[in-house]
């Protein structure tokens, strides 16, 4: 891995936190260099930029300079555990768009910049961008959904049912009696993230990273989402961009896996809702093409980029 171009912070008086925050961030390249740069949105929410550093292609390969950052809440900016369970009162979605405004004028690229966001990070970008701020040039939409209830149902309908029969009923039967954190929940939730998180096998060590700085402080993943990825019982758990879609004005890139838990049946309305369009599905990925099929998808954005 190439070394960071900078690393920093950039202050943040987060409404409600009682004290300043900080947001920390790496850059990849030179945000002067007349190029327009990217900035990374990771998913969770609360999990942390290592995961999706495989995008550092996009400078190493393509000279497309591109900023990492770590969410409130996450990684190596500010903690707040003491937040936990506000999820009306501080941890909101507009909490992490105020981060995000407050980041790019950090920065100084608010005028001229790309989103990239993955997951949950997607989802907060698509809502960015339902705003049309004027700097904004493109947007890429990576294994997320326009709306929890349709991925919930996805992940049950289409997902769920399809795992081994002992697997699937541990799934169901713990989640019904509310013993999630039983082992035997945990062992079935890890066969569903084999096969629609990621299907490397090992998983990256990036990867491995986020999780493990997850494990450390769940307060903003169990307070916005809930246990695992496709039990959502946390403050996110009726979001959806259906209604506000159509207002993206800027050329969007939609990105899944076949395997994605992140279903075509989820990321379908933003397909039908967005005016300038196109959509990709790696056929070998699940929820991380940008690890699975790396090399297709760097050169897929970067050609995008470059259109």
């Amino acid at each position: 891995m190439v070394p960071p171009t900078t690393t920093g912070t950039a202050k943040f008086d987060a409404k409600g936190a009682g004290k300043l925050c900080e947001t920390w961030y790496q850059v990849y390249g030179d945000l002067k260099s007349g190029v327009t740069p990217v900035i990374a949105l990771h998913g969770g929410p609360g999990s942390t930029h290592h995961y999706i550093l495989s995008l550092v292609d996009l400078w190493t390969k393509y000279s497309i300079p591109i900023v990492f950052y770590d969410q409130l809440g996450s990684g190596n900016s500010t903690h707040l555990p003491e937040k936990s369970g506000d999820a009306g009162s501080f941890w909101t979605e507009e909490l992490f768009l105020d981060e995000l405004d407050n980041l790019l004028h950090h920065l100084g690229i608010q005028d001229d910049y790309v989103i990239l966001g993955q997951s949950w990070g997607g989802m907060l970008a698509a809502r960015h961008a339902t705003r049309q701020p004027k700097g904004l040039k493109r947007l890429v939409i990576a294994d997320s959904p326009a709306s929890i209830p349709l991925f919930v149902k996805a992940a049950n309908e289409e997902l769920i049912a399809k795992l081994p029969p002992d697997v699937r009923d541990a799934i169901v039967k713990n989640e019904a009696a509310g013993t999630i954190n039983s082992q035997e929940y945990k062992d079935a939730v890890q066969v569903f993230y084999k096969r629609h998180l990621c299907r490397l096998d090992p998983w990256p060590a990036e990867l491995v990273e986020s999780f493990d700085n997850m494990e450390k402080d769940m307060t903003v993943y169990l307070t916005m989402n809930g246990p695992s990825e496709f039990h959502v019982i946390g403050s996110l758990k009726n979001w959806s961009i259906i209604d506000e879609a159509h207002k993206i004005n800027v050329p969007t890139l939609l990105l899944n896996g076949a395997y994605d838990e992140a279903a075509d049946s989820s990321v379908m309305p933003f397909f039908k809702l967005i005016p300038k369009v196109k959509w990709f599905t790696f056929a070998e990925s699940s929820h991380m093409p940008h690890w699975e099929e790396r090399e297709k998808y760097m050169k897929l954005v970067a050609d995008f980029l470059g259109d």
